[in-house]
């Protein structure tokens, strides 16, 4: 009788310890089913993807096709193309939808409240209405944020300033397509700019198809500089941008790296890789039970300074030492 007593203890304890290790743990032998729908195409986010967020989500032990099946939808810059892709996942019943952006992010929102959602890099998750608030989201959303808070797009003006010291003039890009996400951005910027004694030239297109006739405008408004609002379909279109940028003889700032890599002058902000990385970490724990309703909004934490000298040789800039000093990565 004591013998059995001590088996059902010891049987408790051996339950109570291994609790902690399934919940910690995918179920063995399922295959997770995941969407992921973003706006920009898949070619022009495949660094990322490829070598940061498959390989994120394959030290969390998710690897696709074995335990993993994802969904993928490329909206290729068309916003509009959003709401489908949602309704879609929503009917393959998938187990979990990654959406990056506000816009992809608010269209998963609108058709399912069941579906868990991760989101990277929305400006303003809880203004937006994507959650209740950054430390408990409240609903089936949750992720990481792109900025802390507006006040960095002031600051990638400032630092603009600080590198162009002569500057009276910037003209600003802004894709109005989308512009309840932008409108803090630029509030911020407008600002930054009454602050710095900057005039703004405000230049709108609602597409890659209006950039020419963009660049055109913002010509005749002879700026001394130009910044670009951070947006995913500027993203997408970096590399005609940077081509833009060169024929006009633009200094651009922009707020991720890729952009100077792809040839601007240079780019203040968060690292969008490291975002990736996070975002699989989230992945994991949803998948592994963790409710986004109590899952805390992550805002970023790397934030970097990158600046094309070869860029900036071409348009006769010679970068202040004070700036040069405080970049984190320089093109040569």
């Amino acid at each position: 009788m004591r013998l059995r007593a001590v088996a059902i203890i010891f049987t408790l304890v051996l339950g109570v310890l291994a609790a902690p290790l399934a919940a910690d743990a995918h179920q063995p032998g399922k295959v997770y089913r995941i969407g992921y729908m973003s706006i920009p195409s898949r070619q022009s986010a495949a660094d990322l993807i490829d070598q940061v967020f498959l390989p994120a989500l394959r030290e969390q032990g998710l690897v696709e096709g074995k335990n993993l099946m994802i969904e993928w939808r490329w909206a290729e810059g068309k916003v509009e193309r959003l709401p489908a892709f949602a309704k879609e996942l929503v009917q393959l019943k998938v187990d979990l939808i990654v959406a990056p952006q506000t816009d992809s992010a608010l269209a998963a929102k609108n058709v399912t409240r069941t579906i868990p959602i991760v989101f990277l890099f929305p400006v303003d998750p809880v203004g937006s209405g994507l959650v209740a608030s950054l430390a408990r989201p409240g609903g089936n959303l949750t992720g990481l944020t792109l900025t802390p808070s507006v006040e960095i797009f002031g600051k990638q003006l400032e630092l603009l300033k600080e590198t162009l010291p002569q500057a009276s003039r910037v003209a600003v890009l802004r894709n109005l397509a989308r512009a309840a996400v932008n409108a803090p951005l630029l509030r911020e910027v407008k600002r930054a700019a009454q602050s710095l004694k900057v005039a703004l030239q405000i230049v709108e297109v609602r597409g890659p198809e209006e950039f020419d006739h963009a660049f055109e405008k913002i010509a005749r408004g002879r700026p001394d500089a130009l910044f670009v609002l951070a947006d995913s379909v500027f993203f997408l279109h970096r590399h005609r941008l940077a081509q833009l940028e060169a024929k006009h003889r633009l200094p651009t700032m922009h707020n991720v790296r890729e952009h100077v890599e792809a040839g601007s002058l240079m780019a203040y902000g968060v690292d969008l890789a490291d975002l990736f990385r996070r975002g699989a970490v989230y992945v994991d724990k949803v998948l592994k039970g963790a409710s986004p309703a109590e899952l805390p909004v992550e805002q970023p934490t790397k934030f970097g300074l990158v600046i094309n000298l070869g860029t900036a040789k071409a348009l006769g800039l010679t970068i202040p030492p004070s700036v040069l000093y405080r970049a984190d990565k320089v093109i040569q």
